[in-house]
């Protein structure tokens, strides 16, 4: 779901009824061992039964227009919803906006935005994640939801000179930043009170998930890699969105803990060895494309990590594990019952 950051980083709790269709929302298995052996080592897949975003109910009807400051400073006024192309390097827009039930209005999406219901929408950034404006432009937009990461600022303003209405949003993620963006996405599209139902069943399912996992002492110590083929091999650390997830299931992001106070950099023996993290969390994609997990032991370092050494290693689909929408609450009970086991 990240082929874009190859491009950008190269350089209350809920009730009981609630609680449970959480849970029974999300699984972990692999093709070696079971959720129910995870604690005690080896490869482990965390998977959701389903990896579409559940819409919050029947489409609603936008009230328009509406103007909203975007996160580029300017102010924009959108007075069409009919047409949307969502594009971030996450897939966090496309996913919310299906979930606030406008998937039928969705007719471009980005590679990041992977899961199912979208498959037959155009991707307009291409296999290598870079935005095509000429892609853009070709499906006749009403409204483009981006961020400003995602378009860059000659993106922008070839979108802006052909009088596209562009909605930029922050481009960070993290666990905090989950209920605010959906909230800020219905605002521009409109549907601001299925916006505050969407949030507030996103945070409470957060809140369910993290209150169920198992305490830990010591804290584990994870480390997310991003991988793209041998030749890009990545470590996430402070301000990456993977050191919120993995807190939100209990561990120490690893990176930030030895000293990576950026977002993503590429991977030393050094580094790892002295991040020495206790669990590998990665995408399955990623993976893949290493090899599998023999592959992945050929990463420098990794080999001599308490991780490699056990086989500690944590996949999860590209299309949600680091997508901070309305999928998270399941995303966190899926890779807690992954890293340490489903509750008995």
């Amino acid at each position: 779901m990240m082929a874009s950051l190859t491009c950008m980083r190269l350089r209350g709790v809920l009730t009981a009824m609630l609680a449970a269709t959480v849970l029974t929302g999300a699984v972990a298995c692999t093709g070696s061992n079971t959720a129910s052996t995870a604690n005690s080592g080896g490869p482990v897949t965390a998977q959701l039964a389903d990896l579409d975003p559940v819409p919050i109910g029947p489409a609603p009807s936008p009230r328009l227009p509406v103007t909203v400051k975007s996160y580029d400073g300017t102010e924009v006024t959108v007075a069409d919803t009919s047409r949307i192309i969502a594009v971030d390097r996450y897939g966090t827009l496309a996913q919310t906006v299906w979930a606030l039930g406008l998937g039928a209005n969705l007719v471009g999406r980005s590679t990041s935005a992977g899961f199912p219901a979208v498959a037959a929408v155009p991707n307009v950034a291409g296999g290598n994640g870079s935005l095509s404006v000429e892609a853009v432009l070709n499906l006749r937009p009403s409204v483009f939801l981006t961020d400003t990461t995602s378009a860059a600022p000659a993106v922008r303003e070839q979108l802006r000179a052909a009088g596209v209405t562009v909605v930029y949003f922050d481009p960070d993620r993290s666990m905090d930043g989950v209920v605010p963006q959906i909230e800020a996405v219905a605002t521009a599209l409109g549907v601001p009170e299925a916006g505050t139902r969407l949030g507030a069943r996103t945070r409470d399912e957060i809140a369910a998930a993290t209150a169920r996992v198992p305490k830990q002492d010591p804290q584990p110590k994870i480390a997310f890699l991003y991988l793209r083929s041998t030749a890009i091999t990545m470590m996430a650390g402070r301000g990456s969105g993977a050191d919120s997830l993995i807190a939100a299931i209990g561990g120490v992001d690893a990176g930030t803990a030895a000293g990576v106070n950026e977002p993503f950099v590429s991977i030393t023996s050094e580094a790892m060895i002295a991040a020495a993290p206790d669990v590998l969390l990665v995408m399955s994609g990623g993976l893949k494309s290493v090899g599998g997990v023999e592959g992945l032991e050929k990463v420098p370092g990794i080999a001599q990590t308490p991780a490699g050494r056990n086989r500690r290693v944590v996949d999860m689909s590209d299309a949600v594990i680091l997508s901070f929408g309305p999928n998270t609450g399941r995303v966190v009970s899926a890779l807690s019952d992954a890293v340490y086991g489903t509750p008995a």
